[in-house]
C-alpha cells in the first residue's frame, strides 16, 4: 500500500478501527475528542467531503498519513506497514466501485454583478474598491443552483462566500496577489526582486486590508486554511519583510507563533485590532464608530504609522491593472 492508496481510505473508518467515535456528525463532517490527548470538548474535525482532518486545539491537520504519523509517532514507512496489516473495507471497495463524479459543477465565473453579493460585501465593510480582486462564481451542488463571491488560489480553486454559504471548490491552496504601482506582473517568483508580504488567514481579512490601506506595494498571501500553514511558510521564504495580520484566537496565535519561529524578523500587527477577533471585525467596528461620531474619522485612520512599524508607503494603486494573481 502506498500513501495515495492509504489516503483514499475513509478516515472515519481509520478512526473507528482505533476506537474513536464522533461526538456529533452529519453528512458533511464529524467531530471527535482529540485523539492525541485528553480533552472535554471536541476539537478534532473530519471533513467527509475531502477526507481530511483538522485539530483546532493545536492548529494542525492533513490527510490519513499525516494523522497516523502523529498518532503512532512514527515514519511514513511504518505507517504504511501498519495500514497494510489492517482490513479496511473502503480500500477493498475502491477496486470494485468506479470513483463517483463530483457532486458539484461550476456553471460560470464572471465579474461581480449580483446585488445580493454586493450587499453582503457592504455588510462586511467592503466597497467597490475590492471588486477587482474577486469573482462571482455560479455553481451547482447536488443539483441546487448557488452563487457566491469567489477568491482564486494558486491552483485555480476558489474560496467561496455569501451570506449563507462558506466553502471551496476544486483544489485547496494558498492565494498570492500582487499590489504595485506599475502593473508589472512577474509570474515566476524566483525571477523577481524580494519584496514585502502581508499574511492573512482568510480572504475577507485580506480584502479588509486593501479596503483600509491606501498605500502598500508588495504581495498579499492568504492561507485560506491553517492546515496550509507549512505550504505558506515555504512561500514566505521568498520575502525579506513579512507582516502578519492573523486572527486573535487560539488557532491564529499558534499559527503566528509557528511563522515567527521560522522567521524571527516577521512583524505581528494584530495589536491594531487587539479588541477584535480579526481585521474584518475591526473594520466593521470602525465604520460603525465613524457613523456615530464623524468627528472621530481623523483619529481612527487606518493604518496608524506607529503601529504598522515599517510597512513601506508607496504610490497609491490607481487602477485594476495594478492587481495580478500569481500563477
Amino acid at each position: 500500500m502506498n500513501c495515495k492508496q492509504f489516503n483514499s481510505i475513509s478516515l472515519e473508518e481509520v478512526l473507528l478501527s482505533l476506537g474513536h467515535l464522533p461526538t456529533k456528525q452529519n453528512e458533511k463532517e464529524a467531530w471527535y475528542l482529540n485523539p492525541f490527548a485528553s480533552e472535554s470538548q471536541a476539537s478534532f474535525k473530519l471533513d467527509k467531503r475531502i477526507n481530511a482532518w483538522y485539530l483546532y486545539s493545536e492548529g494542525v491537520g492533513g490527510n490519513n498519513t499525516d494523522f497516523m504519523k502523529k498518532y503512532l509517532k512514527t515514519s511514513v514507512d511504518e505507517v504504511l506497514d501498519w495500514a497494510q496489516k489492517q482490513n479496511f473495507s473502503s480500500f477493498h471497495q475502491q477496486q470494485q466501485i468506479k470513483k463517483s463524479e463530483p457532486n458539484y459543477k461550476i456553471e460560470e465565473i464572471i465579474d461581480l454583478k449580483n446585488p445580493n453579493l454586493k450587499n453582503y460585501l457592504q455588510e462586511r465593510g467592503l466597497s467597490a474598491k475590492i471588486y477587482d480582486y474577486i469573482k462571482e462564481v455560479r455553481f451547482t451542488i447536488g443539483g441546487k443552483k448557488l452563487y457566491a463571491i469567489g477568491f482564486e488560489n494558486l491552483s485555480g480553486g476558489f474560496e467561496l462566500r455569501n451570506a449563507f454559504y462558506k466553502g471551496s471548490l476544486l483544489k485547496k491552496d494558498v492565494s498570492i496577489i500582487t499590489l504595485n504601482s506599475t502593473g508589472q506582473n512577474i509570474s515566476n517568483i524566483q525571477d523577481r526582486d524580494v519584496r514585502d508580504v502581508a499574511v492573512f488567514e482568510g480572504f475577507i481579512d485580506a480584502l479588509s486590508f486593501i479596503e483600509m490601506k491606501k498605500y502598500f506595494a508588495g504581495d498579499i498571501l492568504v492561507m485560506n486554511s491553517i492546515a496550509l500553514l507549512n505550504k505558506s511558510i515555504e512561500h514566505l521564504k521568498n520575502y525579506s519583510d513579512i507582516n502578519l495580520f492573523l486572527d486573535n484566537d487560539t488557532a491564529g496565535i499558534k499559527c503566528k507563533s509557528q511563522i515567527i519561529k521560522s522567521f524571527p524578523e516577521a512583524k505581528d500587527h494584530c495589536g491594531i485590532y487587539s479588541n477584535h477577533k480579526d481585521l474584518n471585525e475591526f473594520l466593521i467596528h470602525r465604520i460603525k464608530n465613524d457613523a456615530v461620531n464623524k468627528s472621530g474619522k481623523q483619529s481612527e485612520k487606518f493604518p496608524q504609522p506607529d503601529k504598522l512599524e515599517e510597512i513601506k508607503q508607496e504610490p497609491e494603486i490607481r487602477n485594476s491593472n495594478s492587481f495580478k494573481m500569481k500563477r
